[in-house]
Formats: structure tokens, C-alpha cells, sequence
């Protein structure tokens, strides 16, 4: 967005040089405001917000490895389509990127029902925060070598490179996914015996009508909610934000942006595995119990960021010290994965993918709002903003931890054993 975006010198003057119409040529600029910028980036939450619901039935329902293949297939391909959307019209880069969310949104939710049938408990920690702080490494690689490609090739390569990767990731996937450990043809009788012993209770029986009553009813599935909304409040601001307040606070070039942007993801990768084997190990030692476990790590994940970021604004006359704290305001986070991500898998592990995409619909409504409310707080008071992105975001964080100590359970609710058939 940074090299997309018009900057303050005159454009397309009849004195421009050729080296400049070259440049605007390969980096393309557009006369974006802040609050457009603000509703492109949020734009991939309009789809993931509207897909929500029906993956979080339909995983349970059908194969998990064709519906992530192809949500990986479409979302991919939709990159390739973005710089010339951009070249069209503003519209349609939203649209491109709203149907990317939706694809994206597919993935994301998906990829839980996974662990009903791989993950066994006491290994949930580590097999979910490791697979899903893929979500963090991407970014770091994409941050650290899109300056290079923005600034010797042209920002539209970035969007056709990864693009590319991304239809050639779904070829693996298609081979070495499987839905059931039983039908997987590379791994050994009793490691196959030992996850299917392990999760016997919970994934024997044949899928039961939706308690939905009792599920709006539960004080714990609300936990969980409001721990998601708190989540991608923060996520999303520290994701889509971070170029531009290093932007507008170092003044750097393109190619360092892209480097510094990258760093949270690095570090959040690391605290996320970190969480996940930690809270694995506190449980097999029995050191501390689950719903001790999940609310640790969610207290971490949302205190953590909340202390970093309002110290952000006071640093603008040390630049390492801003480095420092924007990597931990943006890394910390990742402890969630040990706590309120895995927390459905604790109450309901039959209702898991539903509770998990609800949960994320939840939580990205409070992406959307974040990242469209922080945009126009830019555009209103520039002097201040980022003073009161970061305020706003640490009261959130703050509330919807108290809640979640609160509320939150981790033993397997009523209405989701096996001898209930709660219907609406």
C-alpha cells in the first residue's frame, strides 16, 4: 500500500523524467485517501465475515481436503487478478480481495476440523499452534522480500509471484492431505491406533443435529467469541498498519519497510510455537490445569500487545526502541494460540469447526471495524492518531480479557456429549 498509494510529488507533469514514467510504469501510483486505503485492506474481512458461518457446518460434513484445496486454488489465482483490478478501478480491487477473503476465510476455518481427528489432547497445543503460526510465518517471508520485489521489479510482481506459489502449493496439497488418519498410507499401525484410541469418545459417533439454543445460551462459547473479536482487533492493526506507522514515524525506505514489517511475524511465529509446546507441557506434567493453561496463554495474548502499543506513540525519538516495542506489540499476540484459539476444542470437540467459524466471524467483525475505524481516524486527526488507535486498542484488549477470565470453561459442555440430542 505504501508504494501503491500517490505520493505528495506532482504526477505526470510534462517536465517528468523518463527514469520517473518508467518507474510509474512498473509501480503504478493511485490517488487512494486514507480512508479508501482503509476499507481496501479491511475488504478481504467482508468475505471471510460472509463465509463464515456455512464452512464452519459444511467442514463437518464433507472432506476437508477438497474444500481447503480449493479455497487455496481461488484465493491464489484472485492475487493474480489484483494489479489490474487496481488498474480498472478501485471497486475492483475490493471485490477481487473480498472473494480472496471469503477463499482465505475457507482455509482458516477449515483447517480446525482438522484436529478433531488428528489431534490428540494432550498434544493440541503443539499440533494447532504449529500448523496455524503458518499463518505468521507467511507474512514474515512476504514482508521481508516484498520491498526487494516493489522496488527492483514492480509492487504488481509481488502480487503475481505469490500468486503463482500459491497455485503451485495446491498440487502437495492434494497429495499428502488426507481427511482420516486411518486412510493415511505414510504412517505406522500404532501411530494410527494411538490418535484414533485417543480421540475415540469424541469422533466415534455420526455428526448430531446443531444445539444452536444451547450453544447461544453458553457463557463459554461467548468467551470464546469475545476472545476472537479482542484478538483480530489488535491482529489487524498491527498486520495492516505496521508499514505505514513505520512509514509515517521512521521514515524509511521501501526496502527496510518491508524488513522491519516483517520482524513481528518472525517473533510472533516463535511465541506462537512457544505457546504451543508450553502449554502442552504444563498439561502433561500436570503443572497447571486446562482452563488454568488457556487462560494464561490468552491473558499473555492480550495484555501483552495492549502494554507495547501504548508505548509505541511516546518512542517517536528512539528508533530502535520503536523496532523493539512494534515487534513485541505484534509477536505477543500469538500466545492466543495456546488459549482462547483452541479453546472450542476443549468444551465441544464435535462441534468444533462451528464453533470455531462463529468465533472467527466474531472476531473478524472486529477486524473490519478496526482496521476501517483506524483509517479514518488517519484521515481525520493525523496528529494524534496513532495515539488513539493504540489507546482504543488496549481498552479492548483489557475488556475482552476480564470477560474471558470470567466466563470461560474448558471441560466438555452438556449439550455437546455424546447422550445429548439437543435440537432447535
Amino acid at each position: 500500500m505504501v508504494v501503491m498509494v500517490n505520493s505528495t510529488d506532482p504526477h505526470g507533469l510534462p517536465n517528468t523524467s523518463t527514469k520517473k514514467l518508467l518507474d510509474n510504469i512498473k509501480n503504478p501510483v493511485y490517488n487512494w485517501s486514507p480512508d479508501i486505503q482503509g476499507i481496501i485492506l479491511s475488504s478481504t474481512s467482508y468475505g471471510v465475515i460472509i463465509i463464515q458461518v456455512p464452512v464452519g457446518y459444511f467442514s463437518g460434513i464433507y472432506s476437508t481436503k477438497k474444500m481447503i484445496g480449493f479455497a487455496l486454488c481461488l484465493s491464489s489465482v484472485l492475487s493474480l487478478l489484483i494489479p489490474p483490478a487496481a488498474g480498472i478501478g478501485v471497486a475492483w480491487v475490493i471485490v477481487c480481495r473480498a472473494v480472496q477473503g471469503a477463499a482465505q476465510g475457507i482455509v482458516a476455518t477449515a483447517q480446525f476440523e482438522i484436529y478433531v481427528k488428528w489431534a490428540p489432547p494432550l498434544e493440541r497445543g503443539r499440533l494447532t499452534s504449529m500448523s496455524t503460526s503458518g499463518f505468521l510465518l507467511g507474512p514474515f517471508i512476504v514482508l521481508l522480500v516484498t520491498g526487494v520485489i516493489c522496488e527492483s521489479l514492480g509492487w504488481p510482481m509481488v502480487f503475481y509471484i505469490f500468486g503463482a506459489c500459491g497455485c503451485a502449493v495446491c498440487l502437495p496439497w492434494f497429495v499428502l492431505f488426507y481427511d482420516d488418519p486411518k486412510d493415511h498410507p505414510c504412517i505406522s499401525i500404532s501411530e494410527k491406533e494411538y490418535i484414533t484410541s485417543s480421540l475415540v469418545q469424541q469422533v466415534s459417533s455420526s455428526r448430531q443435529s446443531l444445539p444452536i439454543k444451547a450453544m447461544l445460551k453458553s457463557l463459554p462459547v461467548w468467551a470464546i467469541s469475545i476472545g476472537c473479536f479482542t484478538f483480530f482487533w489488535s491482529h489487524n492493526i498491527m498486520t495492516l498498519y505496521t508499514p505505514m506507522f513505520i512509514n509515517s514515524m521512521l521514515h524509511v525506505n521501501i526496502k527496510e519497510n518491508g524488513f522491519l514489517s516483517s520482524l513481528p511475524y518472525l517473533f510472533a511465529w516463535i511465541c506462537g510455537n512457544l505457546a504451543g509446546q508450553l502449554s502442552d507441557f504444563f498439561l502433561t506434567r500436570n503443572i497447571l490445569s486446562v482452563i488454568a493453561v488457556r487462560k494464561l496463554f490468552t491473558a499473555a495474548g492480550f495484555l501483552l500487545p495492549a502494554i507495547f502499543g501504548v508505548c509505541l506513540p511516546y518512542l517517536s525519538s528512539s528508533f530502535y526502541s520503536i523496532v523493539i516495542f512494534l515487534i513485541l506489540a505484534g509477536a505477543t499476540g500469538s500466545f492466543c494460540l495456546g488459549g482462547v484459539f483452541i479453546n472450542g476444542l476443549d468444551i465441544a470437540p464435535r462441534y468444533f469447526g462451528f464453533i470455531k467459524a462463529c468465533s472467527t466471524l466474531t472476531g473478524m467483525i472486529g477486524g473490519l471495524i478496526a482496521s476501517t475505524l483506524t483509517g479514518l481516524i488517519l484521515k481525520q486527526d493525523p496528529e494524534s492518531a496513532w495515539f488513539k488507535t493504540f489507546i482504543l486498542m488496549a481498552a479492548i484488549n483489557v475488556t475482552g480479557l476480564i470477560f474471558y477470565l470470567i466466563v470461560a470453561k474448558a471441560e466438555i459442555q452438556d449439550w455437546a456429549k455424546e447422550k445429548q440430542h439437543t435440537r432447535l
